[in-house]
């Protein structure tokens, strides 16, 4: 059977890397044959594009962004296979539901957005980390990115997150607490879910 995949999403800082090392820690501990990945995979030809975009020395259109974004899923689709194939669970750090949260913030189509992935794995379950705006720049002020430095376009990033969790059955997790608390809430999410 293949692994069930869980996509672990939200605004920027909001502790997605370290949930997904803590899921796939207590995972394994419990007996789960668990693997993780995070997204993008900056090693590709894509993902040198998306860390150029990221860092401010390249611009795109939205439309062509969001089809980076996807392609580097796509040139990852092997992997992707592998991991879905050789585990019971896949933790991902951000996946499919990036590109549509970030892309109806700006101003693409839901239907569009989801035709650029059609045809990956598919997440069983969406776990969206939710918090303020002033949270995640309490968490990093400085150094941040394109996306993470702009809080007007990261409180419609949040707004469409939780519109998505609301329209496809996502679950929303407040990811203000301690990393042991937004763990503790993410674990009986997973526990709701699947039959572990």
């Amino acid at each position: 059977m293949p692994a069930r995949i869980v996509a672990l999403e939200g605004i920027d800082q909001s502790g997605k890397r370290t949930q997904a090392r803590l899921l796939a820690d207590r995972l394994q501990r419990a007996g789960t044959k668990v693997a993780a990945i995070s997204f993008p995979i900056y090693e590709t030809p894509s993902g040198r594009q998306i860390r150029r975009y990221l860092k401010g020395n390249r611009d795109y259109p939205p439309e062509a962004l969001h089809m980076l974004y996807s392609l580097n899923r796509w040139e990852n689709r092997e992997l992707i296979s592998k991991l879905v194939s050789n585990s019971d669970l896949l933790v991902a750090d951000r996946y499919t539901p990036s590109n549509l949260a970030y892309g109806l913030s700006r101003g693409l189509s839901l239907s569009w957005l989801q035709g650029l992935d059609r045809g990956l794995p598919i997440a069983d379950l969406v776990i969206v980390l939710d918090m303020p705006i002033a949270s995640s720049f309490k968490r990093k002020s400085k150094d941040r990115d394109v996306h993470e430095s702009n809080k007007e376009f990261l409180m419609r990033v949040r707004r469409s997150y939780k519109s998505l969790s609301a329209k496809l059955g996502w679950k929303i997790v407040n990811a203000t607490g301690t990393s042991g608390e937004v763990h503790s809430a993410i674990w009986k999410t997973i526990l709701q879910r699947f039959n572990l």
